[in-house]
């Protein structure tokens, strides 16, 4: 494994074979990938004191921040990341101890806080900051720092939620080819 791609305490992250992890990019611990995810330049996920989840065709774009919450006995759960299929995470979005449901899309920026549920088809515009424990319903664009819910997806934005993780599975697989040739 590369030194990009380690283990904590004898944990390593499990990748599925068609995933893609940018050589700049730092995966740490108790990290789930699953089928066609993507992991770009200079992302960082600590799975360390929790466990972190990326669901089929979810990709998390440069310079993103993902991290989890210890348990404890206030929170024997602590709060893991949970990232489901079909989701876009927009360059420098920090993700910390939350959960993502289905074809949902964080904007460039914004910041996602413990305990914060994001539920299946919905838009988090960039810069947008989302609370700890808030739940965004699905079918919602929120927006803000704290965010609120601005108005319901449209249905061309409800078609590009999927279109938009297609299109990066499109993309790393041009990159795998790339790697391919080059060794």
């Amino acid at each position: 494994m590369s030194t990009n791609v380690r283990a904590y305490q004898g944990i390593h992250p499990d990748l599925a074979d068609s995933v893609y992890v940018d050589e700049s990019a730092v995966l740490v611990g108790d990290i789930k990938l699953d089928h066609d995810a993507s992991i770009w330049p200079l992302v960082a996920a600590r799975g360390d004191v929790n466990k972190i989840c990326i669901g089929k065709r979810s990709n998390v774009q440069d310079g993103s921040i993902l991290h989890v919450t210890r348990k404890s006995l206030a929170n024997p759960d602590g709060h893991p990341l949970i990232i489901g299929d079909d989701v876009t995470i927009g360059h420098k979005a920090m993700l910390h101890g939350c959960k993502i449901g289905h074809r949902v899309l964080i904007g460039m920026g914004a910041i996602l806080l413990d305990g914060a549920v994001v539920e299946d088809d919905v838009i988090v515009g960039a810069g947008s900051l989302v609370p700890p424990n808030k739940v965004l319903q699905s079918g919602f664009l929120y927006v803000g720092s704290p965010c609120k819910q601005a108005r319901p997806l449209t249905e061309a934005e409800r078609a590009f939620l999927p279109q938009s993780a297609d299109n990066y599975v499109r993309l790393k697989n041009e990159y795998l080819v790339d790697l391919q040739q080059s060794s």
